[in-house]
């Protein structure tokens, strides 16, 4: 563990202050009240402030923002912004971004660690201080149906809404912006790195863009005014007013239908299906493009029953044209104890998922099955062929099948 001394700001002797200021939990709750008190009248010269680094992703690209970690304390308020969705009750605020909607007494943090109530009002933590930043494939998100073959300039802040056992960034989504290495990057500069970086779209992605909405909401409006593209990558824990305002501004999304039973998300995930299920319907009714990612969890969600279910959902409520991403897990987090998926689980979701009429099905994280090419539904010949996350051909012309002109669902250009 990398540690760095902070300058103490006299902000007051609360625990959120000590947390706000990079004091660790652990490292307050051993101090005697009187000790703090007594060092944050001190104030100046204090540095007795611990930061924990976390250097999950390495980028190139990080090089060049400036580590916010490494200025003093009081500009931690830069990175700081008034939630945009609350409502005062007589328990605290409560806020109204997602389901959990957790009720703040003064000082405390939501579930998605950042997000806070300071003096009575609900502020997100988490603006302006991505810890991960990326220049990726749009492939990669994974998006197989949205501009093939351009770069999406990739940006996450710490925090998740949810809980998931298996969860492959839980570095950064299990953690608070105050608990990572983050870097200095307001919206205005994140759409011009993005253009000079030659991106078509900028992706909110890696933990939770619902917990960083703040920031996603003003880049993306940004962005839009600028001719660049919007994606959101997430598990559509939202609540329905923040989620179509934040729309107006998206171009496409990958959400993760983690399962088909409520039993299953609260245990696997802490949380509940009706929401993304409402989530998948509004952002078609609103035109966003849409694609679906399901990972099969070995004893979890690897029911052939459910899946048809899942997929039957899809089909009838109007998601045919929907690609659907079967994706294969790997052993991490709190699940290391199980195998990868089996291939042929994998492969016979994807049968499950064309009989019930869905158009395009993909599998992801399983090299060698080639089950990542663009089919047309029409003549079943490839009209986007890939190998990883490269585009070896590209036989759309004009949003149609080259060889029978059958329309190709997605955005192309």
């Amino acid at each position: 563990m990398i540690t760095n001394s902070y300058h103490l700001k006299i902000i007051g002797y609360t625990k959120s202050a000590a947390l706000l200021y990079n004091l660790s939990e652990c490292e307050y709750l051993k101090m005697k009240k009187r000790t703090f008190i007594k060092t944050s009248l001190l104030g100046v010269g204090c540095t007795y402030c611990l930061m924990r680094y976390t250097n999950l992703f390495s980028s190139s690209l990080l090089s060049s923002y400036p580590d916010h970690n490494n200025t003093p304390a009081d500009s931690h308020n830069r990175f700081m912004k008034e939630a945009m969705f609350s409502s005062p009750t007589p328990r605290g605020i409560k806020c109204l971004i997602c389901p959990n909607e957790c009720v703040l007494k003064e000082d405390e943090t939501g579930d998605c660690r950042n997000r806070m109530n300071i003096k009575g009002k609900l502020y997100s933590i988490a603006y302006g201080n991505p810890c991960a930043i990326h220049d990726d494939p749009i492939e990669k998100k994974p998006l197989y149906n949205f501009l093939p073959g351009t770069r999406a300039y990739s940006i996450a802040t710490a925090g998740c809404n949810l809980a998931c056992l298996n969860c492959q960034n839980w570095e950064i989504s299990q953690a608070s912006p105050l608990e990572t290495r983050n870097y200095d990057l307001m919206p205005q500069r994140v759409v011009e790195e993005a253009i000079k970086n030659k991106c078509a779209s900028i992706a909110y992605t890696y933990s939770e863009p619902v917990t960083f909405y703040e920031y996603t909401y003003d880049t993306s409006k940004i962005a839009r005014s600028k001719g660049i593209k919007n994606i959101i990558v997430s598990a559509g824990y939202i609540n329905e007013k923040p989620l179509r305002e934040l729309a107006k501004y998206i171009d496409g999304a990958n959400i993760d239908l983690k399962s088909f039973s409520d039993e299953i998300y609260m245990k696997l995930n802490g949380g509940s299906l009706e929401p993304v299920l409402n989530t998948l319907k509004i952002l078609k009714e609103l035109n966003v493009w849409l694609e679906i990612t399901n990972l099969i969890v070995p004893n979890w969600t690897d029911d052939f029953g459910m899946i048809e279910q899942m997929c039957k959902w899809l089909f009838n409520n109007g998601f045919a044209n929907s690609p659907l991403h079967f994706s294969r897990f790997h052993p991490q987090y709190k699940l290391t104890q199980l195998p990868a998926t089996p291939l042929s689980t994998l492969l016979k979701s994807r049968e499950i998922a064309l009989k019930s009429g869905l158009k395009y099905v993909y599998i992801g994280n399983a090299p060698g099955l080639n089950a990542d090419n663009t089919i047309c539904p029409k003549c079943g010949k490839t009209v986007v062929e890939r190998k990883g996350f490269s585009i070896i051909a590209n036989n759309i012309v004009n949003s149609k099948c080259k060889f029978c002109h059958e329309a190709i669902a997605g955005v192309w250009r």
